[in-house]
């Protein structure tokens, strides 16, 4: 089982970042780190003639490379209650890969992924994190991906979520079950 981790914080070494990374230490995986893209908003031509037209940016070198793992893990800071905006702008574009003829068998393969939510925030992440964690849930439903889990952590200031005691337990639990997967 090969493993992608798409990282949607924009800091370098952010607490989503550092809890994810203690999380896979000392396994193999292949990192995204959106921040290093170019990644175009979705332009919504779901209902006209034409349809889709292509984008020139990195979005579909990305989804290639992510297409080739069983497992994501998606590992964003809690924005405003929700995913970081670079990560919902990689999400939405997904409305457009399920139309596009160069990936006719997407939803197809999706379905057969696993996926794992890491998130940090400092406004009581383990309550007002959960609607982002609903949100990551519907969107794996609609795309038949099995959400087999997430951790959420408390961190504000960079490094903070290493004073997170319950995040760093649960990130070493993830560890032992990512290990035998």
């Amino acid at each position: 089982m090969s493993i992608a981790v798409i990282y949607g914080g924009t800091r370098p070494n952010g607490n989503a970042e550092i809890l994810t990374d203690k999380a896979i230490q000392g396994i193999e995986v292949e990192k995204f780190y959106l921040k290093d893209f170019n990644v175009q908003p979705i332009v919504d031509q779901r209902h006209t003639a034409e349809g889709f037209k292509d984008i020139n940016d990195d979005y579909n070198s990305i989804i290639e490379r992510v297409l080739q793992h069983d497992i994501f893990i998606f590992s964003t800071p809690i924005y405003w209650y929700s995913m970081s905006g670079t990560m919902k702008l990689f999400i939405d574009r997904w409305s457009q890969t399920l139309r596009d003829s160069k990936f006719p068998q997407f939803k197809t393969s999706m379905s057969s992924k696993k996926a794992f939510v890491i998130a940090v925030g400092g406004d009581e992440p383990y309550i007002k994190g959960l609607p982002m964690i609903q949100q990551f849930q519907y969107i794996f439903d609609f795309m038949g991906i099995s959400f087999e889990g997430y951790l959420l952590g408390e961190g504000n200031k960079p490094g903070d979520v290493l004073n997170d005691t319950t995040a760093l337990f649960a990130a070493s639990q993830l560890q032992k079950k990512l290990t035998h997967v």
